[in-house]
């Protein structure tokens, strides 16, 4: 899910800052569907880093859910696709239960390339 829009729809594109506020909401008909999706199956974020204030609100939301529920247990894994090392942000993203992965590439464009090549090698075997 493109989390500010689509070139496709006009009308989902963030480019303001009020629309970046409203986006913070998380009630449209689309982030709900996200967070049950965020709730039930293993995810991955690639694209996105701490520096979106979205994502770390959303991750943050999230966490809390969890933490409040009894379920912890069922927690499906998460993953975020980094194109650096960042401790600092490798260590927070631990803290919300999102496991860092960090591509070994110095270009982010060939880091996630690398990252797609493997996952399509370890599905064909």
């Amino acid at each position: 899910m493109k989390f500010h829009g689509d070139f496709d729809d006009d009308s989902t594109l963030v480019l303001t800052e009020s629309q970046y506020f409203d986006r913070l909401d998380f009630e449209s008909p689309l982030d709900i569907r996200l967070r049950a999706d965020l709730l039930a199956y293993s995810s991955i974020f690639i694209g996105y880093s701490l520096s979106d204030v979205n994502l770390r609100y959303m991750l943050y939301k999230l966490n809390r859910l969890w933490e409040r529920s009894q379920h912890q247990q069922g927690r499906p894994e998460s993953f975020i696709l980094l194109t650096r090392p960042n401790p600092v942000q490798e260590q927070i993203l631990a803290k919300r239960h999102i496991t860092p992965i960090v591509t070994e590439e110095d270009n982010p464009g060939e880091g996630l390339l690398a990252f797609l090549q493997k996952i399509l090698k370890a599905a064909n075997r």
